[in-house]
């Protein structure tokens, strides 16, 4: 959806319109765009919110407050998980609790899901079923699903709850309570999409005084990074405790990483590197991280920047095979099957390896055709200016 806002001191200053969920790639913009109008702040709610492209009554009860732009984006997120039936509970608890703040709106994505809505009375087998299931976690045995009067279940609720028309269903939240995981500063963790590594942060500090980590999905844009910080409250050059949660990277690369000397934004501009990585892609870079061994995180960076430089090919582990690849599959020469036999595979896969510096490995055979060392290479020499440097010079 798009949201329209302004400076509720300044209207005179304009309107900035943002989509939510706000794109990685167009954090910073729309960022910008608000900071233009003086609003935008990491932690006030400063922006007004003058339109709502989406008309569900649920959302349009914000239009003429203010919001926070990064509460509302996780607001969105947390919602565009949904499906059909879980966004009118949703809109119908909002409703009939009259929750018309995004914090409570928050939490209410959290725990609103074990309140019973009907939208059809005509099947009272299908609504005791729905009844039950909510208030039992979404679960159900086979044995209940046989044993279970659900007929009798639905009548218990209607005929002794109170149910409440909304515009969604009949909402029946007689007894909701509204839990504060979200307390106006520090998100809840919620992975909105997928990442490249989950990272936990904490500080000396907070660990002393029990204080529950945060989880920050990697990579975000350095903005967002900046801004996530300060919500979470670790001041600007604050000696931040890391621990590696997960990730999407190749073993060879995690194992790699001493997150007791890696920083933040080391971690994150790594991540960013590979952020658009293939499954064809990591295997290539766990190979490569095997045969060049990077240190720190910023080397990573460097060699995931720079894989092209190496060649891959996965599961062979003898010079004949690697022969047997190049003249066969290669495409780089006419293989005819009427002289296989006299091809010498194992002869041409060694003489090959003498020409160039590779290995194998669990993975394959990867090896290395760049200008530069190796470790020029992870010390982030830029190769493409070297090859072009060296071009004019010839």
């Amino acid at each position: 959806m798009n949201v329209v806002f302004s400076n509720p001191g300044h209207p005179e200053y304009g309107v900035a319109t943002i989509p939510f969920p706000i794109p990685k790639a167009d954090y910073g913009n729309c960022l910008f765009t608000l900071t233009a109008l003086d609003i935008g702040n990491v932690l006030t709610a400063d922006c007004k919110v003058e339109e709502i492209s989406e008309d569900s009554p649920g959302f349009q009860r914000l239009v003429g407050s203010a919001g926070n732009v990064d509460e509302l984006d996780y607001l969105v997120k947390r919602m565009d998980s949904f499906d059909k039936r879980e966004l009118a509970r949703f809109h119908a608890v909002a409703i009939s609790q009259k929750f018309h703040e995004v914090k409570d709106l928050i939490n209410l994505t959290f725990c609103c899901q074990n309140v019973p809505i009907v939208q059809d009375f005509t099947d009272l087998q299908k609504v005791g079923q729905h009844c039950y299931m909510v208030k039992n976690g979404g679960a159900m045995t086979m044995e209940d699903a046989q044993s279970i009067d659900f007929k009798k279940e639905a009548l218990k609720l209607l005929l002794n709850e109170e149910g409440k028309v909304t515009q969604y269903g009949v909402i029946y939240d007689e007894g909701f309570a509204l839990e504060q995981l979200y307390e106006g500063r520090r998100f809840p963790q919620y992975r909105y999409e997928d990442c490249v590594m989950e990272v936990e942060v904490t500080t000396a500090k907070e660990i002393a005084e029990n204080i529950t980590p945060v989880c920050h999905a990697l990579p975000m844009s350095a903005m967002q990074l900046e801004r996530a910080m300060q919500r979470d409250g670790f001041a600007d050059g604050e000696e931040l405790e890391l621990r590696f949660m997960e990730s999407n990277l190749p073993v060879e690369v995690d194992v790699l990483l001493d997150f007791e000397s890696e920083s933040l934004a080391d971690l994150n501009a790594m991540c960013q590197a590979a952020a658009d990585f293939t499954a064809e892609d990591y295997a290539k870079l766990g190979a490569a991280a095997r045969f060049t061994k990077p240190a720190t995180a910023t080397a990573l960076q460097n060699l995931a920047q720079q894989l092209d430089l190496f060649d891959f090919i996965p599961g062979i582990q003898t010079p004949q095979e690697y022969g047997k690849h190049m003249i066969m599959e290669s495409g780089h020469f006419e293989y005819d099957e009427n002289l296989a036999g006299y091809y010498n595979f194992e002869k041409y896969g060694v003489e090959r390896m003498e020409q160039e510096y590779g290995e194998f490995n669990e993975r394959g055979y990867i090896s290395y055709h760049g200008a530069v060392s190796i470790p020029e290479l992870l010390g982030g020499v830029d190769c493409e200016r070297m090859d072009m440097t060296m071009g004019g010079m010839a």
